[in-house]
């Protein structure tokens, strides 16, 4: 079985397993079509990063927790190579789910590698989220509500993601980042 075959498989049982502990429906809490829904759910389709955010942050889980396929342990130890690679572009620009939790709500750890002039727009996640954001390479242009802020090597930021934001590149040089994402529980 290919890795995304695997990624689908466990993004299906997972989406199905979460949605019915939860008990409500997740098509319109999550502002996605049914027919999507049931699709992931029958591994029928891969869907986008984008797609895949808007259940999980509906659930009150990290996509960690909706691609997980291992089994669950008091200490989960994930090799560089099993960390999953969620978006990439042609420039090679990417962000790489390194490991996550749902200890007190879900608990993400990512690092970002975005090329000059690549950037990443994403829609605000549930009231009381927050990013926390340290360059480690190059310089990264945060937006949040409209407004750009410099990030530039060696320091770090944090915000309230419920804004709407954008990760953006607009140096000549490659910037990369280490970024954790805590996303309040489902209520």
């Amino acid at each position: 079985m290919s890795d995304l075959d695997q990624l689908t498989q466990s993004l299906a049982r997972n989406l199905k397993r979460w949605r019915g502990e939860r008990g409500f429906t997740l098509a319109a809490r999550a502002g996605v079509s049914r027919g999507m829904i049931i699709q992931i759910e029958q591994a029928r389709t891969n869907p986008s990063v984008g797609t895949t955010v808007k259940p999980a942050d509906a659930l009150g889980v990290g996509i960690t927790t909706l691609l997980d396929h291992e089994p669950v342990s008091p200490v989960r130890l994930v090799p560089g190579d099993r960390a999953v690679r969620m978006w990439s572009t042609p420039a090679g620009s990417s962000a790489v789910l390194r490991v996550g939790t749902e200890a007190r709500g879900p608990l993400e750890l990512w690092t970002w590698r975005l090329m000059p002039g690549d950037s990443r727009t994403f829609a605000p996640h549930p009231e009381g989220a927050v990013e926390l954001l340290h360059v480690t390479a190059g310089e990264l242009t945060l937006v949040v509500d409209g407004t750009p802020y410099a990030v530039p090597v060696g320091v770090s930021a944090t915000f309230e993601a419920h804004h709407a934001h954008t990760y953006r590149n607009d140096g000549i040089e490659p910037a990369e980042a280490t970024m954790a994402v805590s996303i309040p529980p489902a209520r």
